[in-house]
């Protein structure tokens, strides 16, 4: 009996060990509640050129397996809804690390690693007639505060905007915010959408929210755990570029034919903030880049953006420095890689684009002026960069 019993442990425990091999790290996670399914597993080292994370999802059973990790220490630790965040524990590939979760004393710090959006969906919108002014009125607001505005592209929500920045804390909430818009280069766009565009309006509803959560309001429910199909996803994160730049866009293949550039580098597209443009190689986990250049030296550049006010991070920087402002890069069946990037100032239109002239698209629609964007192209195998003179932009 006592041999029968055994042999069933055993078999039980070797049911929850998830298989995998010396390239892979796996595990069981629990907690004092017993397995936990759902939450997130994370291996992270900065042995790379660049800081690389992997992170899978928890089955049923609590089990994970990290694949097809490169060679080299990483911390491993857990992150869950309802779940404080565990302590971190040293691995390498084919070893199996068996993980302790920590359940969250309490709804607070359960809610930390929320999704950005709940704490931003806290939020109180103006009444009909508050915005009645505004062309447009309540669907303008909605459109640019939840949609079309800064969301667009910022997870609003998150601590660093759910907080006032310590440099801003002597004000009251609603002259901090006026002021924190204010920062840096981008703020003359940020005041301006606003003040203007919105009224000001917005700032006594930021105010209000950022105050309610400094008084320990949290989101009015908790996020779900991920389940299905979501479990499956494996994240690969990597830190690439520099900290004061960022990436509007990257490309990796031809939409049209996704096996172009199989296995090869990433391009990105760092849009107002630097022509430095950056380049990942995922499999060799190294991250470089190169200067690309205008065709005409005088294009405008970024960094003559005046800081409105000082930056809570940056301080006077001018941080931004970019005469391309790059954007949407796309691959081509060829994998050279194509940019939306200007060549060449906006107002400086070349004769062939006016009315006038017989170049076909001049005679369908002249154009004296462009957006601001031209074309651009990387040819990866020789590394020659070339601008290109359009009259659309």
């Amino acid at each position: 009996m006592a041999i029968a019993a055994a042999w069933l442990a055993a078999s039980a425990a070797q049911a929850q060990m998830p298989q995998f091999d010396n390239d892979d790290i796996g595990g069981v996670v629990t907690s004092a509640s017993g397995p936990e399914a759902g939450v997130w597993v994370i291996a992270e080292t900065d042995e790379f050129d660049t800081r690389y994370a992997k992170i899978v999802v928890t089955d049923d059973e609590g089990r994970y397996v990290l694949p097809d990790l490169p060679d080299a220490d990483y911390e491993i630790w857990v992150r869950g809804y309802g779940l404080a965040d565990s302590e971190k524990v040293m691995g390498r590939p084919g070893e199996r690390h068996d993980l302790d979760a920590v359940i969250a004393p309490n709804e607070a710090v359960a809610a930390e690693v929320y999704p950005a959006i709940y704490w931003y969906a806290m939020m109180h919108l103006p009444t009909r007639s508050e915005v009645e002014n505004i062309e447009g009125g309540l669907d303008f607001y909605q459109n640019m505060m939840r949609n079309n505005g800064c969301i667009g592209c910022h997870q609003l929500g998150q601590a660093a905007t759910r907080t006032i920045p310590e440099a801003f804390q002597d004000m009251d909430s609603e002259a901090a915010w006026i002021r924190r818009v204010q920062s840096g280069q981008a703020g003359g766009q940020m005041i301006r959408q606003l003040a203007s565009d919105l009224a000001g309006i917005p700032f006594k509803y930021l105010a209000d929210w950022t105050d309610r959560v400094a008084a320990g309001e949290l989101p009015a429910e908790a996020p779900p755990r991920p389940s299905g199909q979501e479990r499956n996803i494996v994240a690969t994160v990597r830190d690439w570029a520099t900290e004061t730049a960022y990436l509007h866009d990257l490309t990796t293949t031809d939409r049209r034919n996704p096996t172009v550039n199989a296995y090869g580098k990433i391009y990105g597209s760092p849009e107002l903030s630097t022509d430095h443009f950056p380049i990942l190689d995922p499999m060799a986990n190294t991250d470089t880049s190169f200067l690309a250049r205008p065709r005409d030296p005088n294009t405008p550049t970024t960094n003559d953006d005046p800081v409105v006010q000082p930056s809570a991070y940056w301080g006077d920087e001018r941080i931004w420095d970019s005469q391309l402002n790059s954007h949407n890069p796309m691959i081509d069946q060829d994998g050279r890689v194509w940019y939306t990037a200007r060549v060449r100032p906006p107002s400086e239109q070349p004769d062939f684009c006016l009315e006038g002239s017989d170049h076909p698209s001049a005679q369908v629609y002249p154009a004296s002026r462009n957006a601001g964007r031209h074309l651009s192209v990387l040819d990866p195998e020789t590394g020659d960069y070339t601008p290109i003179n359009t009259c659309f932009g």
